[in-house]
Parts: C-alpha cells; sequence; structure tokens
C-alpha cells in the first residue's frame, strides 16, 4: 500500500509556501524588536518578549521542517507528538510505570503509519487497540494496585497528544495540506499569543480565573476578532477561498486553541507541576507549545471534510 503523497514533494518549492514563510518570520522579527525594547514596562510585555522570544526560533524550525520532501513531515509531527506525551507523564509522574508509557508512543506510531497511508478507519480504531494493549498490563503483571489510574492517565494521554494531535498529519492528505497545516498553526498560535501580549490593557473579569489567571474576556474577544481577520488575510493557502472555509477556520483556531490551554492547565494545576523543561528560549515547555492543537487539529480536520461533503 503506498502513501497517497508524493514522495519527491518539497514544500519549499511553491512561491506561495516560501512568502508565507517570509511573512510570518518576517512579523514575528519585527514584533521581537518591538517587544524587546518594551519588555521591561510591565509583567505582559515581558510575557510577550518570552513568547516572541520561542517563536523566533521555532518558527524558522517550523518552516524548514514542514518544507522538506515527504515523509519528513510527517516525521517531523510524529516526533511531536511523541515529545509531548512525553512531558505529559512526566506532569502525570508516570515515567515509573514505563509500560503504560511506551504502548502511549507505540499508538502514536501507528497513528503516524495510519496517517501516512490515510487509513482514517485504521487511524479511527487505534484508541480501542491501545486500550487493549492497556488492559493487559496488570495482567501481565499481575498486579491491581493503581492500575485504573494508570490505565486512565495512559489512554488520556494517547488521546490528547497522539490520536488528537495527530491529526495535523491527516491533513497533509488534504489537498494543499501542508498548507492547511501551517494556517492551522499560525492562527491558532496568533490567537494566544495576541490574547497575552494584550491581556493586560483591557481590565476585567478574567475567564476560568480558578484555571489560569492569563486572560480577560475582553482581551480573549479581541484577540479571537483579530485571528478571524488573519483567516481571512491568509485564506489563499486554503484550497477554497469562500467565506464559509476562512471563517470557519478561525473560530475553530480560536475557540479550540483556549479550550486546549485551559484544559491542560487543569492538569498541570492538578498534579501540582506549572513546567517540565524548557523547550526553546522564552515561555513554557514543550508540551505549551502543543496543547492549544489538541482540540483544533481534529475539529478543524473534520469541519473542513464536512465542509466540503455539503459542497
Amino acid at each position: 500500500m503506498s502513501s497517497p503523497i508524493q514522495s519527491d514533494f518539497t514544500a519549499w518549492q511553491s512561491p506561495i509556501y516560501q512568502q508565507t514563510a517570509l511573512i510570518v518570520i518576517g512579523v514575528i522579527f519585527l514584533g521581537g524588536i518591538v517587544n524587546f525594547l518594551l519588555r521591561k514596562k510591565n509583567q505582559y510585555s515581558m510575557v510577550a518578549w518570552a513568547s516572541i522570544k520561542s517563536w523566533l526560533i521555532f518558527a524558522p524550525i517550523m518552516f524548514g521542517l514542514l518544507g522538506l520532501p515527504f515523509p519528513v513531515p510527517f516525521i517531523a509531527l510524529t516526533l511531536f507528538a511523541i515529545a509531548g506525551a512525553k512531558s505529559y507523564f512526566q506532569i502525570m509522574g508516570m515515567f515509573h510505570r514505563s509500560p503504560f508509557v511506551y504502548i502511549a508512543y507505540v499508538g502514536i506510531l501507528g497513528l503516524a503509519a495510519c496517517s501516512y497511508y490515510d487509513n482514517l478507519v485504521a487511524y479511527n480504531s487505534m484508541p480501542m487497540v491501545v486500550l487493549g494493549m492497556l488492559c493487559l498490563v496488570p495482567l501481565i503483571q499481575r498486579e491491581s494496585k493503581n492500575m485504573i489510574q494508570y490505565i486512565s492517565l495512559a489512554l488520556l494521554g494517547f488521546i490528547f497528544l497522539g490520536w488528537s494531535f495527530m491529526h495535523l498529519a491527516l491533513l497533509l492528505n488534504y489537498e494543499n495540506g501542508i498548507y492547511q497545516l501551517m494556517y492551522l498553526v499560525i492562527l491558532t498560535e496568533f490567537c494566544d499569543n495576541t490574547n497575552l501580549a494584550i491581556s493586560g490593557y483591557f481590565r476585567g473579569s478574567k475567564i476560568f480565573a480558578e484555571i489560569s489567571q492569563r486572560r480577560t474576556l475582553m482581551s480573549t474577544f479581541v484577540s479571537i476578532i483579530m485571528t478571524v481577520l488573519l483567516a481571512y488575510g491568509m485564506r489563499h493557502l486554503l484550497p477554497d477561498r469562500g467565506e464559509k472555509y476562512w471563517l470557519a477556520s478561525g473560530l475553530v483556531a480560536s475557540f479550540g486553541g483556549v479550550v486546549g490551554d485551559l484544559v491542560m492547565a487543569v492538569f498541570r494545576k492538578d498534579a501540582g507541576v506549572k513546567t517540565v523543561g524548557p523547550f526553546v528560549l522564552g515561555r513554557g515547555d514543550f508540551l505549551q507549545r502543543m496543547d492549544r492543537l489538541i482540540f483544533v487539529a481534529p475539529i478543524f480536520y473534520f469541519v473542513m471534510f464536512a465542509l466540503k461533503s455539503l459542497e
């Protein structure tokens, strides 16, 4: 069975990809200069500068990897998923239960294969396969203490950091899939960083203040509006520039990103662990670069599928 994607295809060969990468990196660089000059003005400026620093490193790496010939983008997304799962298991304190962790990793590799061969039926069957394997561990080890907890946490980690996140790899099988992936990541990160950068300038109620103090209602609303406008401005990356496509993309990236970030904040708060080591220079760890996509990726994938089916 062969992959549906030409193995010699390189996104860097496309002027659209080159121009988009240069524009995004250029905007980040200019934003970095502004934030560097204002970084000591207040705590929000410091947060914005920390985020910009990390993106000055991460953005070129992301565009570089996604622009390489296939299957490099599939491999890169798989490694990101495994790294995110590793951070999750560190937060949950599960490395001493290695069989559960390794089964989650194997499941992610299985998802990568399903994505590469565009086998959606097998992809959606993987959670049941992983659950079955996890349930065998206490039987093989002849142990029952805390096994329900370990099985549940391992399956939850696989679902979020594997099955959900790897919908980005499934996107690569769509028309202009590499551009849609790039489009989605840009929108999601733009919404989050804009929200954080302007939250100090909009007083008022915090959303879910018991979980996170970083966002106000007004800053969230403004960041959503700005993200939808960006979705319109970058709609050339979608195979269809129709209003329903870019509008749906902007809303999914905005709302899904906020939910993903808050859900992982719940996990961290419950576990009593804020970060598990640096990702790159700047704010947060590796998982904080992925958490917004755990809801955005599958919702975006199926929304695009549904919109195409309605035509």
